[in-house]
């Protein structure tokens, strides 16, 4: 029996409102994705991958565990706050940004935003444990957009990414202010990378 697993490419689909928080349960309206969505739907929610549990006109709807709550920025979330939503890739579509499983790592904060002449510059908190994977011109998923890492800065703990007016006008991005919780998963093959390395050097 094969499983298939959802992935996503951090080229977000659009922006979603939250119409219902409470008992571990988050409705997002958007028309345009959830006609695409029926019972037991992968669909990414500021990066982190959920499974649709209902739909209604159009609106869908996903159960938030513990976990995911205490792991990512969905359990601080209000009626009314602006969220990221992907649909899963298909088959037949090409991989745009990078791998993202939806699998968040953490929530760090934004430490400053720069306005720069073709958009923003941010500085965002990188935890210790990630720092092995993140590297210049790697790739990061921040609320599930596929960002470019373009510095690190290892005894500041922090590393930087380079925002266009496109991605600042159709993500949640554009919201960011120094403070502001994002949720980051680190590129799924620099995780292996490291895995194979480390068990090389203690063969």
């Amino acid at each position: 029996m094969v499983t298939l697993v959802a992935v996503f490419t951090g080229i977000v689909g659009g922006l979603g409102r939250v119409a219902e928080v409470g008992a571990g349960r988050r409705g997002v309206p958007h028309p345009a994705l959830a006609r695409h969505l029926g019972r037991g739907a992968s669909v990414a929610v500021n990066g982190v991958c959920l499974t649709v549990t209902g739909i209604a006109a159009d609106t869908f709807f996903a159960d938030v565990v513990p976990e995911t709550l205490a792991r990512t920025n969905l359990g601080r979330l209000a009626p009314g706050e602006t969220v990221n939503v992907e649909l899963p890739l298909a088959a037949s579509q090409r991989l745009d940004g990078h791998l993202v499983q939806g699998h968040v790592d953490t929530t760090a904060s934004v430490r400053s935003v720069r306005e720069v002449a073709l958009g923003r510059e941010l500085e965002i908190e990188l935890p210790p444990a990630l720092a092995p994977f993140v590297a210049e011109k790697g790739s990061i998923a921040v609320d599930g957009v596929s960002l470019t890492v373009a510095a690190v800065d290892d005894s500041a703990g922090t590393f930087s990414v380079a925002l266009i007016p496109h991605t600042l006008a159709l993500t949640v991005a554009g919201g960011y202010e120094p403070g502001s919780p994002v949720n980051l998963e680190v590129d799924v093959v620099a995780r292996y990378v490291d895995r194979l390395m480390n068990k090389r050097n203690h063969a």
